[in-house]
């Protein structure tokens, strides 16, 4: 008789290590491309890119590539360590002896998911200082003190446990209660949770972490409300965030939905950027809205979840998948917690082999946004926009294409250019 337990633990360990080689193989690839190319400064950008911006750029990305080797190879002995090596039914096992069992199961089932989820965070947190107050500060983007830091941890936690707790309590409860259609109505409750997170984030979520000023600039606010009004858009507002409270980076967004959509300038990008180029960036994302991309990301992220509820709702009830990964099911208690942690740590690794698809059509978006604002403003303002972008978010001009594939969500500085000057983006 097939043991279905011991050969979905050879598919799960066989993934996991596959993954992990791919991961390690592109990583060194990039470090090794962008190192190659590091001593001159591509001929397209050789008028406008300094060598020494160049080459910051390239010491940034190498740094960072090489941490993350680190990461990974971290996070795998961790997963590994959570699973197979019984880290979670240690857990697991700990919390039912505790007087916590006698509050039912959803106590319980609750404390699983909090403790694995304050354990990672503090075993995570090394790589979260170190790659904030070292490799941030040494390349001049970290602006935050650690007190700042601090105050934001807090908050992110209270603000999680907040907003966090009642829709997984939700979700356990119809897990145990809702019948063998569950997943359908734990996926509607899902979907209408992430629909309120998209309304309340604006005005609610974002205010704790930064401040939001309405943009004072008349001249900006007459310019930008003249493109929104020429492109068919309407926000609530135009507001400046604090960026530079905690980071060198720049950024422009849409946040909120329906009519609580605002627009949102970093001020860091109000300082480098010309109201022309302004007005591209902007365009740019007004490009997102006419070609319907959030629209079409939303219903990918419906189908997406839908799909996955319906896999944990079947994988739920296979003892194989609990003791696949080394994890025993209770016996008196439920089991709903531990399907939904081990469904989460799990997927990401079947994931990866298909992340190029959903990384190019993102950047098939990001083209045809281009495309976009190349028609309602300057195709120079842009160009030169995201080139001054590039330069101060240090961001590489000479990527490894294979890497671009895997994870680029945006084309390279190259690729943009190109397709803009193709399309007559240039005077």
């Amino acid at each position: 008789m097939l043991n279905y337990s011991f050969v979905f633990t050879l598919v799960f360990a066989a993934v996991l290590v596959v993954g992990l080689l791919v991961r390690f193989y592109l990583a060194t690839r990039q470090i090794r491309h962008v190192a190659q190319n590091r001593s001159a400064v591509p001929a397209a950008f050789a008028a406008t890119i300094s060598l020494a911006s160049h080459q910051k750029a390239a010491s940034y990305t190498i740094t960072k590539a090489r941490f993350g080797l680190l990461e990974m190879a971290f996070g795998a002995a961790l997963l590994l360590g959570w699973t197979l090596l019984g880290g979670i039914d240690a857990l697991n096992q700990a919390i039912n002896s505790t007087s916590l069992a006698s509050y039912g199961s959803l106590v319980p089932q609750l404390a699983l998911l909090a403790g694995f989820a304050l354990i990672s965070g503090l075993l995570d947190l090394p790589f979260t200082l170190y790659s904030t107050f070292k490799i941030e500060e040494r390349f001049g983007f970290n602006k935050m003190t650690f007190a700042l830091w601090l105050t934001d941890a807090v908050k992110g936690v209270v603000v999680g446990a907040v907003i966090g707790l009642p829709i997984v309590a939700l979700i356990l409860w119809l897990m145990s209660s809702a019948g063998s259609l569950w997943w359908l109505w734990a996926w509607c409750a899902w979907m209408g949770f992430n629909l309120l997170v998209l309304v309340l984030y604006p005005t609610v979520i974002a205010p704790l972490f930064n401040k939001f000023k309405p943009l004072e600039d008349e001249t900006l606010k007459a310019r930008v409300t003249t493109l929104m009004q020429r492109c068919g858009f309407a926000a609530k507002g135009l507001f400046v965030m604090d960026g530079s409270k905690r980071s060198a980076h720049a950024n422009a967004y849409f946040t909120g939905f329906g009519a609580a959509k605002r627009v949102v300038f970093y001020d860091t990008l109000l300082k480098q950027l010309s109201p022309a180029e302004v007005d591209a960036v902007l365009a740019h994302e007004l490009g997102h809205f006419k070609h319907k991309h959030i629209i079409k990301r939303i219903i990918g992220m419906f189908a997406m979840s839908l799909v996955g509820f319906a896999l944990l709702g079947w994988l739920s009830s296979q003892v194989w998948f609990y003791t696949g990964l080394g994890v025993r099911p209770n016996l008196n208690g439920g089991n709903d917690a531990l399907a939904l942690l081990l469904f989460m740590l799990v997927v990401p690794l079947f994931s990866f082999f298909i992340s190029p698809i959903f990384a190019q059509f993102s950047r098939k978006h990001e083209f045809e946004a281009d495309a976009y604002a190349v028609a309602q403003t300057d195709g120079k303002d842009l160009q030169s926009a995201l080139l001054k972008l590039y330069q101060d978010n240090a961001s590489t001009l000479t990527p490894d294409p294979v890497f671009v594939k895997f994870y680029y969500s945006h084309p390279p500085a190259s690729e943009r250019l190109s397709r803009m000057n193709r399309a007559g983006g240039t005077a």
